[in-house]
């Protein structure tokens, strides 16, 4: 049977919620605000001081700020989202989490050999494969996922495993 082993780091658990919080529609309507709405009020209120009462140095402080901040709060919203995801996680968590893992498929089951120890997910269990251009995201429940960097991957097929377990969790599904 085919098999795989790999590495999962901090910055992989990292890219898998900061990948799931894009789909989280109260992140995005932050980040719209940040972006694009309060810098927005603050221009248009620049223009106004400029246009109607004449105070340009006002404006440009104004003007300066709205833009300063369209550009930096992604920056600092996404900052702040990584510290959230990584204070969510206790140590102990992280310490079963992170490190070195080994998938290998067997006839009625995936076998992960994880830093948590062994654990066996009936094909049936599984929901999906994803693909990413970093990452093969196996899917055990709608909000937690096999994480699997591709460059970490030290030994066995990656694309070979993933189109395989696909199959099987497609086969089983039905």
């Amino acid at each position: 049977m085919l098999e795989i082993e790999y590495k999962v780091r901090e910055e992989d658990l990292l890219h898998f919620n900061v990948a799931r919080s894009k789909e989280n529609k109260h992140v995005q309507s932050t980040l719209k605000r940040h972006t694009f709405i309060i810098p927005g009020a603050l221009i248009i209120f620049a223009l106004f001081m400029w246009a109607f009462q004449n105070d340009v140095k006002t404006a440009l402080y104004i003007g300066f700020i709205g833009l300063a901040w369209g550009v930096s709060s992604p920056i600092m919203v996404k900052w702040d989202l990584k510290r959230q995801i990584l204070k969510s996680y206790s140590d102990k968590e992280k310490v079963n989490i992170l490190g070195d893992y080994k998938l290998k498929i067997e006839p009625h089951y995936l076998l992960e050999k994880s830093p948590s120890g062994k654990h066996k997910y009936s094909w049936n269990e599984l929901l999906r494969v994803e693909y990413g251009d970093q990452y093969v995201y196996i899917y055990v429940d709608l909000d937690a996922a096999l994480i699997i960097p591709v460059e970490t991957v030290t030994s066995g097929n990656l694309e070979e495993f993933a189109e395989q377990v696909e199959k099987l969790i497609d086969r089983h599904s039905s």
